[in-house]
């Protein structure tokens, strides 16, 4: 298919052996060295770090300081209060734009800390990265589909925990877990004086990208040196988590690294900011390359079957990642689809959530994702028979 041969790079086999974590940023590095597919890695990795790392960056930051300070806000706490409270809390985090929130109580199921009712009600109420789109669009829809995504999410949430107990489907305690404690590596020392520097010029270009902001009608090379740094940002937290980690066994690549001794939130929300980031620029390259190279046109699908709009809608909500739903927003702002298509993929779509969901407690992220279908098919149809 394509006229030039893939760049010869030297590297030990035995180095994937030891730590399988490593081919991620070295699949990049090819990609990258690689002409014909070279600007869409730079798109892809440079979207993966604005569009969700430094918001899930900044939203965990926030949310590890205020515990600090509000430790009422720790699921576990609201629970014993009333579970309907945790629930609706656990929508509320849900349905904030970015999915720092969701994977805020996606880890604290697995800690014992929050209920399966929380899951399904975070996973069925957020919308991801996506909202973040429809907000600077079209805030009136934005708001609304907050607000319908809060509520699904609270009366899903709180029938899951009618018909299931709290605990079910709580995977076992990791080996390798937050109570074990591990000192800091150099890969992520030298991340944090990094992202000291570059948190706020990064949360400020991340903020005017969601609110459509043309770089390349302001200044071409400005837009190209965005989109270089964005790009390097996401190679840096990619690396830094691919050495975080041994890498050898499955739960070694897939789950989140130990507490760092001393323990410092700091540490912890670049642990975890950097683990989401490493499977969105997966997740992003990989749809970035179907729809180059395999011809998906999600446009010609739902102009020829609009009846079938929610229930495609639905189905791409099943794919993990914000790559796909932001697809569906896309199309939603150009009028292609209705509004019952967007309803139902913000309520069945679990954003970049769905990774470290399946990463650490497989089981339940499945199920969970299964029952937000049911609600969203629901809404999705009820606002399509309703005309809207």
């Amino acid at each position: 298919m394509f006229s030039h041969t893939l760049p010869k790079i030297a590297l030990p086999a035995t180095l994937f052996v030891n730590n399988k974590r490593l081919l991620l940023p070295f699949l990049l590095l090819c990609c990258l060295a690689y002409p014909p597919i070279r600007d869409i890695t730079l798109a892809s990795m440079s979207d993966a770090f604005f569009q969700v790392s430094v918001f899930v960056a900044a939203t965990l930051f926030i949310y590890y300081y205020a515990i600090d300070r509000l430790p009422q806000l720790e699921l576990g706490y609201l629970s014993q209060k009333s579970p309907l409270l945790e629930v609706s809390f656990a929508s509320f985090l849900g349905a904030l734009p970015g999915c720092g929130g969701a994977i805020i109580v996606v880890t604290q199921f697995t800690k014992g800390q929050a209920s399966f009712g929380s899951v399904v009600a975070v996973l069925t109420a957020t919308m991801g990265d996506a909202a973040f789109l429809l907000l600077a669009t079209k805030p009136i829809e934005g708001l609304l589909i907050m607000a319908i995504g809060l509520s699904v999410g609270v009366i899903s949430g709180s029938l899951v925990n009618a018909f299931h107990d709290k605990d079910y489907l709580r995977p076992e305690k990791n080996d390798f877990c937050d109570d074990c404690l591990n000192s800091p590596s150099r890969a992520i020392i030298f991340s944090k004086s990094v992202w000291q520097i570059i948190l706020i010029p990064s949360v400020i270009i991340a903020v005017l990208i969601a609110l459509n902001t043309d770089f390349n009608a302001i200044n071409n090379t400005l837009a190209d040196s965005i989109t270089v740094f964005g790009a390097v940002m996401a190679l840096l937290a990619v690396t830094t988590w691919a050495l975080s980690s041994k890498g050898q066994s499955y739960q070694e690549i897939t789950s989140e690294e130990e507490t760092i001794n001393p323990p410092s939130k700091l540490y912890k929300v670049l642990q975890d900011t950097h683990f989401v980031t490493a499977w969105v620029v997966a997740s992003f390259m990989l749809f970035e390359l179907l729809v180059t190279f395999a011809g998906v046109d999600l446009k010609a699908w739902f102009t020829h079957y609009a009846y079938l709009a929610p229930l495609i809608a639905v189905a791409i909500g099943f794919l993990p990642g914000c790559g796909p739903q932001i697809v569906v927003t896309t199309l939603y702002i150009q009028g292609i689809i209705p509004f019952s298509a967007l309803a139902a993929n913000a309520i069945s779509n679990d954003g970049d959530a769905l990774f470290p969901a399946i990463a650490m407690a497989p089981r339940a992220a499945l199920v969970a994702t299964a029952y937000s279908a049911i609600p969203a098919m629901f809404v999705g149809y009820g606002l399509y028979f309703y005309g809207v």
